[in-house]
């Protein structure tokens, strides 16, 4: 089944200039429904209020971080199952294991491009 491009993605980061930065990569490979919280309890918010394709949440936020936010859309039923991917600075590996056992469906370390905002995409929805 074909990605759609019209589906609602989230962008969570507490900069503004990365939420306008990841926003212009989703525009350049077709995705243009983008929302975006600047914290990971206006996340939960959002996520438990309208229904998001996509998830792209930053790791290091206050006061509840990256992590703490994916823990907690795990932990809900309705939830449970929407797509994250995990956007931070460090590329630590004990920081990857640990998305990884919270349930992340994929990691990006910044900076990154279009290309590869797209190829981690696709490793988690499927070809688009």
């Amino acid at each position: 089944m074909a990605v759609d491009k019209n589906m609602a993605v989230l962008i969570v980061d507490d900069y503004k200039t990365m939420l306008r930065i990841i926003r212009n990569l989703l525009r350049q490979i077709g995705f243009n429904n983008v929302d975006e919280a600047s914290d990971g309890a206006t996340a939960l918010q959002k996520l438990r209020r309208d229904n998001f394709g996509l998830v792209i949440s930053d790791w290091n936020m206050e006061p509840m971080t990256g992590l703490q936010l994916l823990k907690e859309v795990r932990a809900d039923e309705k939830l449970r199952g929407t797509p994250f991917i995990m956007v931070t600075a460090e590329s630590k590996t004990e920081n990857v294991i640990a998305a990884k056992k919270a349930g992340v469906n994929n990691y990006i370390v910044k900076p990154f491009n279009a290309a590869t905002l797209k190829s981690k995409m696709t490793a988690v929805l499927g070809e688009f």
